[in-house]
């Protein structure tokens, strides 16, 4: 496990931990007692230090090195019952974005996420998450290709941005977020939308305009990222930690805006610790959802989520 700076308290007392239960095993000796005072003196940490982090730490959580991505959610809350599509039928296939059918308890649903890469090869073959014009055009590709089937959609969201390069920008990068952002408003199907890492900008909206927004506790989403904003603000990325304040962007300052429209909280020191009970978690709150959501009448369900936008940013006086 890989701890990040703020963790340092954590760690110690793991590594004691696993000292004690070592010795206990090698040498035969009673270390019982020792070991329950280390488990109930690391869980009272564990409560303390991650009942009160600071934006930043979020952020950092967010980008911990272990922390599952949309393909782990996927393959575990279909149990592997889930087909990948490829291609946006014009350009080429992009790897930063994946999607396509599974089933969850018995419900076909399409599924289209972020995929970021788990080491260095797999990041360059995933570009980072960062999806290019391509990308989104397969994700509405697949989005309209549920709503001609009438099965839902749920999207998973985890990016550091679209991909800013000149090549993507020739292709129409903007012009591809704003169809999808045009396109979700009216998709005549459920839409559920989940915020499992990253949400940075157009990247993450690209695919999150929904009925329901989710953000995992230990996530962020802005417009912009926290170093970008200190580079902007203070032409240095020394005072990310300031901006990260500054920029409201943490899943209790998301709902206290109603941006979005609930939180999921994860295992006491972020999903990564615990993946399969954040992806049970995060499949609870899909079936929940689904059954309501396609109670309503399509016509409604749009009206009520354009509304649910529209609202957004508006100030009445």
């Amino acid at each position: 496990m890989e701890y990040l700076d703020f963790e340092l308290p954590v760690k110690e007392l793991v590594e004691q931990l696993d000292k004690a239960r070592a010795i206990q095993q090698e040498t035969g000796v009673d270390m019982s007692k020792s070991i329950k005072e280390l488990e109930r003196a690391l869980q009272k940490v564990r409560k303390e230090l991650y009942s009160k982090l600071s934006p930043w730490q979020r952020v950092q959580l967010s980008r911990h090195p272990q922390r599952p991505y949309s393909l782990a959610y996927i393959q575990a809350i279909t149990n592997g019952r889930w087909l990948e599509l490829h291609g946006d039928r014009g350009v080429k296939d992009d790897k930063a974005m994946i999607g396509g059918w599974g089933q969850i308890d018995g419900q076909s649903v399409m599924l289209i996420g972020h995929q970021k890469g788990i080491n260095t090869k797999m990041r360059q073959y995933r570009n980072f998450g960062m999806p290019n014009p391509e990308g989104y055009r397969k994700a509405l590709r697949l989005m309209k290709m549920a709503e001609r089937f009438n099965r839902p959609v749920i999207t998973f969201i985890d990016t550091p941005g679209a991909f800013p390069g000149i090549e993507a920008e020739e292709r129409g990068q903007g012009e591809a977020i704003a169809r999808n952002l045009f396109e979700m408003s009216t998709l005549r199907v459920p839409i559920l939308c989940f915020i499992l890492g990253e949400g940075a900008s157009g990247g993450a909206l690209g695919i999150g305009v929904g009925d329901k927004v989710y953000m995992l506790e230990n996530t962020w989403y802005s417009v912009i990222s926290p170093e970008s904003c200190s580079s902007i603000l203070w032409r240095s990325w020394d005072y990310k930690e300031q901006a990260a304040e500054a920029l409201k962007l943490t899943p209790h300052d998301m709902l206290k805006n109603k941006l979005i429209d609930e939180i999921v909280e994860e295992p006491l020191g972020g999903a990564h610790t615990d993946p399969e009970e954040s992806f049970r978690r995060v499949k609870d709150v899909i079936v929940k959802a689904l059954p309501k959501l396609q109670a309503l009448d399509p016509d409604r369900r749009v009206e009520e989520r354009i509304k649910k936008f529209a609202q957004m940013g508006v100030v009445a006086e």
